[in-house]
């Protein structure tokens, strides 16, 4: 008989950035864009951010994960990537729904870049008034 290989997909977004996560049992290594994190993510801030829901439902080196991140900066594509994974945990075990609740990896973080307004400089930068 075929052991099965069970593949357990999410998606995250913040600001610009979405993340497509996939989630396969393993020893705990993380691909960003086919990269290891550690070449993709220079900052260790970043880093633990995106670990964060591994070590709260304690399946640190239970799984690997294959993201593919576009858009946005590095800081937004670690929240999205956070985002995509505390989703793909979900899809794992129903369980981690309240202990990822209570860490607040489930929310979607919904603030975006304010538009720029016409007859201003920025959203909210305006031009120098001249008195003369």
């Amino acid at each position: 008989m075929e052991k099965t290989l069970s593949v357990y997909n999410a998606t995250g977004r913040r600001k610009e950035a979405v993340a497509r996560v996939r989630l396969i049992a393993g020893k705990g290594d993380i691909i960003v864009n086919k990269r290891p994190i550690e070449k993709y993510f220079i900052r260790e801030t970043d880093r633990l951010l995106i670990k964060q829901p591994f070590q709260a439902t304690n399946t640190v080196n239970k799984y690997d994960c294959l993201a593919n991140i576009g858009g946005g900066g590095l800081s937004g594509q670690a929240g999205a990537l956070r985002l995509g994974i505390a989703r793909a945990l979900l899809v794992v075990d129903p369980v981690y729904r309240q202990i990822l609740r209570k860490g607040n990896f489930l929310t979607r973080d919904s603030r975006m870049k304010e538009r720029k307004k016409y007859g201003q400089k920025g959203a909210r930068k305006r031009f120098q008034w001249t008195k003369r």
